[in-house]
């Protein structure tokens, strides 16, 4: 089957295979800028965080703010909150960090549902040129009043060609879709070890500014106090 014959395939399928080709192009669209989003952002996270827990481990948290100010990475929002907050609970630190780090990861799932909706409903566009196409094909056998392969091929061929596209788009769109899925939680993976280390960072510094607590001392007989 040469190119011309593809195309006038196509062509005669277009109800079904201009909407699809459509569909594959924003699935692309998004697929790419997505992929231009993520790029960096493990390796950024990973960065920040070792030199945010090295500055709160010299009790440096003005260099750790400043490091969180500058940073592209999505975590340094996150980071930013947990700064913020003074002399609270563990685990009211740990539910804003929690907070901010799904609100970060929402973003990141941005312009997925479309890839998602498209793998879902191309099947259907397909098997809707493929009615289309049966349709055409029953209405020339009326016409014509015979069933010869002649009369019907055009109609079979339209139904074909829109079932192979509408599967085909479905197939990379969901394919796209898994990939990107797995990549978003490999990210968020990577944003609750770095809430953790940054929770650990913080207990320090928090245990390290409390004074010592005071040593009872009982004295001697000559006067001279000793440890209790």
């Amino acid at each position: 089957m040469d190119v011309a014959t593809i195309a006038r395939m196509l062509q005669q399928g277009w109800l079904t295979t201009v909407p699809l080709a459509l569909c594959s192009v924003l699935v692309l669209a998004v697929m790419i800028e997505r992929i231009l989003r993520y790029r960096g952002i493990e390796r950024g996270t990973r960065e920040l965080t070792r030199s945010v827990v090295e500055a709160l481990g010299k009790r440096d948290l003005a260099t750790a703010n400043a490091l969180c100010q500058t940073a592209k990475t999505p975590v340094a929002q996150v980071f930013r909150e947990g700064l913020a907050w003074k002399n609270i609970a563990l685990e009211d630190l740990e539910r804003i960090l929690a907070t901010s780090r799904h609100e970060s990861a929402s973003e990141l799932r941005r312009g997925l549902w479309v890839i998602g909706t498209i793998g879902s409903l191309a099947p259907f566009i397909g098997l809707f040129g493929t009615v289309v196409g049966i349709m055409k094909a029953f209405h020339h056998i009326a016409v014509e009043g015979s069933g010869g392969f002649e009369v019907v091929a055009s109609g079979i061929s339209e139904a074909l060609i829109a079932t192979a596209v509408g599967l085909g788009v479905a197939i990379v769109a969901l394919a796209f879709y898994n990939y990107l899925n797995v990549k978003i939680g490999l990210i968020n993976n990577g944003f609750a070890r770095a809430c953790e280390r940054l929770v650990q960072a913080l207990l320090y510094v928090e245990s390290s500014a409390q004074p010592p607590a005071p040593t009872r001392v009982q004295e001697t007989g000559h006067g001279h106090p000793l440890p209790a």
